[in-house]
């Protein structure tokens, strides 16, 4: 058995109370006391990966450099941690029976009658440990999705059971996160939710150590012996999660309230001393801007913020990196038109058309793209985004009326962007597109090169349609560049307008790969391109 100590989080009286952002913070406190710590989600829905689910289901889908479409909150494991996720890091009950069942069509039980228990259990415990059993980790924490008590949360709940039985109470131990909630009638918080909460673990067998308590009043002693009497937790394992003001203030939150003292006891490891002067750099700058620009965020799912999470976050990192308040506006693509494209966007000073798929509201974003090409506005595609200022440009600077996206229209007349070629073949929809990092070679001089400072680099993509090479030297002829080219594929990465300030256009999806100790070069520097046309209106 190796070394590795395991933290399970669970959560309780409802959903989005955080435990993505509790885990990512108490990972960040270990990891800042030189521990070696790894993130993994579990979540209960039958689907294999979230890859298929609609944005206003599940928000966005976050890419890994191995290709794995995963849950958003791997997306706050990396920015927090800085350390790159995995296949391994994100599980779903789809895959777990669909490797079971997998497993008995191949005779592997010996005929056993397959069942939730021990099979099921079996495979949630063995997908729980294998982070561990690489040897690479002192310590893996493992979000369990959902709250107790929920059918599909069930297998989960007991799998924990067996580990720390088969572990020790030394070796694993469960964090708990639950609402306290203030009742304005009443003029108090309540402590009866989080009580039949912890119930519903124990009557699974599953004792917490550690209760995280989100509320938005402080809470009192007194409520906190109340807690620990009723769920029989150490009165300095009842954790207070106050409302924050960003979620990068959760971290030293959770320092002040001990969190990480308490676990490292529960696990008889040492308290080292802490070391979080960039973290607390970072938050000095994002809180004390110096200027502050806005930027309109283009897309059509723009109700729902969690959809566009990374490129939000990538913001404030490239903002505190620039000493800038980045306020965005939201702006649905699909009440976007040529005839008020200017009234929109007349106080704007830099503007990204968001990644998504499909034809609606795809005229807004192409509008939008004219508008800022032609007013030097900055200027930064993502994926859809980029492929849109193809369009625009084929459309209004090179007069083919009929270009298009296959994508938009299969029988489109001028295909500027086509499917890939290995594409075409493929029927299914679930984790078939190009996923993944791949490599691109930079154009020497180009806005993109002078950002990244370097010849190639590795990006994360998520996509089916690519620019059409058939195009090319007429569409470069035309006055847009392509800066950017896998080496391998000739697949066209990166285009730029060299008659803009600013106006870049990427396949891939720069957002996965920024964090607060890395913010993404080429976020950082349209802030900065943005910043430099707010003080030239």
């Amino acid at each position: 058995m190796s070394n590795t100590k395991y933290i399970f989080v669970t959560g309780g009286v409802t959903s989005s109370l955080g435990k993505g952002i509790i885990a990512a913070s108490l990972a960040k406190l270990l990891q800042a006391q030189k521990y070696r710590v790894t993130i993994q989600k579990f979540d209960p829905y039958i689907n294999v990966d979230p890859g298929t689910l609609n944005p206003y289901e599940h928000g966005e889908c976050f890419v890994t450099d191995d290709g794995a479409e995963t849950d958003l909150d791997l997306g706050h494991y990396e920015r927090f941690l800085n350390v790159s996720t995995s296949q391994a890091n994100n599980v779903t009950t789809g895959r777990v029976y669909q490797s079971v069942i997998e497993k008995e069509r191949k005779g592997v039980f010996l005929g056993k009658t397959v069942q939730v228990v021990p099979h099921i259990t079996n495979e949630i415990k063995e997908r729980m440990c294998l982070l561990g059993e690489s040897g690479e980790y002192d310590i893996i924490i493992t979000e369990i999705g959902g709250t107790v008590g929920d059918i599909e949360s069930l297998p989960y709940v007991e799998a924990v059971r067996q580990l720390i039985w088969e572990f020790g109470d030394e070796n694993a131990m469960v964090i708990h996160l639950t609402l306290v909630p203030f009742l304005s009638a009443a003029g108090e918080l309540k402590t009866k939710p989080t009580q039949h909460s912890v119930k519903t673990l124990m009557e699974s067998g599953v004792k917490a150590n550690v209760l995280v308590c989100r509320t938005e009043h402080h809470i009192s002693d007194e409520i906190r012996r109340k807690l620990a009497l009723f769920c029989n937790v150490k009165q300095e394992a009842v954790i207070q999660s106050i409302d924050a003001e960003t979620i990068y203030d959760v971290p030293l939150l959770m320092l002040n309230e001990g969190l990480d003292k308490v676990v490292l006891n529960t696990l008889n490891l040492e308290s080292k001393p802490i070391d979080l002067v960039y973290w607390k750099e970072f938050l000095q700058k994002h809180k004390n801007p110096k200027q502050q620009i806005k930027i309109g965020l283009i897309g059509k799912y723009v109700e729902l913020q969690d959809s566009y999470k990374s490129i939000l976050e990538s913001l404030i990192h490239s903002g505190a990196s620039n000493e800038v308040k980045v306020v965005v506006e939201s702006i649905h693509s699909e009440f976007l038109s040529a005839s008020d494209v200017s009234e929109k966007l007349k106080n704007i000073d830099g503007v990204i058309v968001a990644p998504g798929f499909g034809d609606r509201g795809i005229q807004g974003k192409i509008d939008a793209v004219r508008y800022v090409r032609e007013n030097k506005i900055p200027f930064f595609g993502i994926c859809l985004g980029m492929q849109m200022a193809v369009i625009e440009h084929a459309r209004n600077v090179m007069g083919l009326k009929n270009a298009n996206s296959i994508e938009m229209d299969p029988e489109c007349l001028e295909p500027v962007i086509s499917i890939m070629e290995n594409q075409k073949v493929i029927t299914e929809m679930g984790g078939t597109m190009r996923l993944g990092s791949w490599d691109c070679d930079l154009v020497s001089g180009s806005l993109t090169h002078e950002a990244y400072g370097q010849n190639s680099i590795s990006e994360r993509h998520r996509h089916r349609y690519e620019y059409n090479d058939h195009y090319r030297e007429e569409i470069e002829a035309s006055g847009l560049r392509a800066t950017g080219v896998n080496p391998k594929t000739g697949l066209v990465e990166v285009v730029e307008n060299p008659n803009h300030p600013w106006f870049v256009g990427v396949q891939y999806h720069p957002e996965y790969k920024s964090t607060v100790l890395n913010p993404h070069p080429l976020f950082v520097d349209f802030v900065k391109a943005s910043l430099k046309y707010n003080h030239s209106k």
